[in-house]
């Protein structure tokens, strides 16, 4: 028997148990893994509470990330031994399998031999953020050396991890977060410039950053009020990426500023990566470049210990953390 977190009914934290369960041998497409790390996400909190895009079969395992170690693989896998020091891209599916356990099955597809200088910890704070941010910025924005690009919600693990993208192709960060408890670190992470929206005016600050020509490219998972502010401060043919609904509010569309800038807002998902074989080697390729030479580096908030998993949510939900969340066994 094997220990894993499952939901019987959707609610808060108090709803994540610790379950034992037979884990099956690997299919033959897979590679059966002894998790060493878990990387906790804002997906896996809403799915938990039933604001999610995929509904949950009770009882229901949970969980995109992980790293460990591999314990078997399935008959048609190549390229891994038992042994190897690994980590998990997310799936398409957020319940198929769930990385919340002492031992998960996981598509050979979506396994990464991670590098010899991340942790097992780092190693599980990778894929989810390094992917979400590269298939915005990189392959459908096209950000590029000299341009300015907004990052909202921004001491969350995906938009560290999008300061770090941007940075590595030679952009200016602009970061956005609420008040200004957050601005030194965020200039830490790698922030160029930071814009507390609650105390600042955001059009005002980014129009004096890029002398009055707006950026290019936003990266936005908060939507509601805030969508007007941001799409004032863009420049004529930018791209919003809106990859998630953060608030509750009502999102105003602002018709009168795409019309006059020529603007194109998509809503966009990781899996449009992780869905492409093609689209997703070369987010790996791009992305273990960066882990290897160091420019891309997970910045981890706070480390849990398994039997503490609904601590681990409650901290994520609090916001205050800055970086990822990560559950070690």
């Amino acid at each position: 028997m094997t220990r894993v977190v499952r939901i019987h009914e959707y609610g808060d934290a108090s709803v994540l148990r610790i379950d034992d369960v037979d884990v099956p041998a690997p299919a033959a497409n897979e590679v059966q893994i002894k998790v060493k790390a878990i990387g906790i996400n804002r997906a896996e909190v809403m799915f938990r509470s039933h604001a999610y895009l995929q509904d949950a079969r009770f009882p229901s395992r949970l969980g995109y990330e992980a790293s460990g170690v591999v314990e078997a693989v399935g008959s048609s896998v190549r390229g891994f031994v038992v042994g190897d020091a690994v980590s998990v891209i997310p799936s398409l599916d957020i319940s198929d399998g769930g990385t919340y356990g002492e031992l998960v099955n996981v598509q050979a597809r979506l396994v990464v031999k991670h590098p010899q200088n991340l942790s097992y910890e780092d190693a599980a704070a990778v894929w989810m953020p390094y992917v979400t941010a590269w298939g915005a910025l990189i392959e459908q924005a096209k950000l590029s050396r000299g341009e300015a690009v907004i990052i909202s919600a921004a001491s969350s693990s995906v938009g560290i991890a999008a300061f770090q993208i941007a940075k590595m192709v030679g952009a200016t960060v602009i970061a956005t977060t609420r008040t200004d408890a957050k601005r030194q670190a965020l200039l830490d992470a790698g922030a160029d410039h930071v814009v507390a929206t609650e105390e600042e005016d955001l059009v005002a600050k980014v129009m004096e950053i890029t002398d009055g020509n707006g950026v290019r490219v936003v990266f936005d998972p908060v939507g509601g009020p805030s969508f007007g502010p941001l799409t004032a401060s863009m420049a004529r043919g930018g791209i919003l990426l809106e990859y998630g609904v953060l608030s509750a509010e009502p999102t105003p569309f602002p018709l009168f500023t795409v019309l006059s800038k020529s603007l194109t807002l998509k809503g966009y998902l990781y899996i449009e990566v992780v869905s492409d074989d093609a689209i997703l080697e070369r987010a790996k390729t791009f992305i273990m470049d960066g882990l290897v030479s160091g420019a891309l580096k997970p910045l981890i908030a706070r480390v849990f210990a398994f039997a503490d998993i609904q601590d681990a949510h409650r901290f994520l939900e609090s916001n205050e953390q800055i970086g990822k969340v990560v559950v070690t066994l």
